[in-house]
C-alpha cells in the first residue's frame, strides 16, 4: 500500500492509491485484449488492400498504460520506475511494430504477429502481477525469507 502521509494529487491519492496496482493489472490484462482485437483488424485491413490505421482501442490502452504507470511513479518510487520503463518500452515496442506491419504490406509479405511488443508487455504483466497479487505469496515468502 501506498504511504499516504505525503502526497501528491491530495484526494485523488487518497482514493485511487489503495488500488492502482489492481488498475494496472487489470490494463495489462486489457492491453492483451486489445493487442489482439487490433491484430485481427490489421489482418483484416492487408486482405482487403486497405490502408493500415492503429486500432483506437489499442492505442486508448497503451496510453492508459503510459499514463497510470508516471501515477505509480508518484506513489512507489522503485516500483514505479520499473513499471513506468515497462510500460514505455511496451508502448515503444507497439509504435515500431505498427509501422514493421506498414513496411510488410507494402512489400507484399504475410503480417507477422507483433512478437517484441508481445514479449514487452508479457515482461509487464508478471511484474505488475507480483505486485498486485504478492499479498497471497507473502505469507509462504515470509516463511523462507
Amino acid at each position: 500500500m501506498a504511504d499516504l502521509s505525503v502526497t501528491l494529487f491530495g484526494p485523488v491519492d487518497t482514493l485511487l492509491a489503495p488500488y492502482v496496482e489492481y488498475a494496472l493489472l487489470a490494463l495489462v490484462v486489457l492491453n492483451f485484449v486489445s493487442r489482439y482485437v487490433a491484430h485481427r483488424a490489421h489482418r483484416r485491413q492487408a486482405e482487403n488492400d486497405e490502408e493500415l490505421t492503429r486500432h483506437f482501442f489499442h492505442s486508448f490502452t497503451s496510453w492508459g498504460l503510459v499514463l497510470l504507470s508516471f501515477y505509480y511513479l508518484t506513489l512507489h518510487h522503485h516500483a514505479g520506475i520499473v513499471v513506468s520503463i515497462l510500460a514505455l518500452s511496451t508502448f515503444l515496442a507497439d509504435f515500431f511494430e505498427f509501422e514493421a506491419r506498414k513496411v510488410e504490406i507494402r512489400e507484399g509479405e504475410p503480417l507477422e504477429s507483433p512478437k517484441g511488443a508481445i514479449v514487452a508487455a508479457t515482461f509487464m504483466l508478471l511484474y505488475v502481477g507480483y505486485l498486485s497479487v504478492f499479498f497471497l505469496l507473502k505469507p509462504y515468502w515470509s516463511q523462507v525469507v
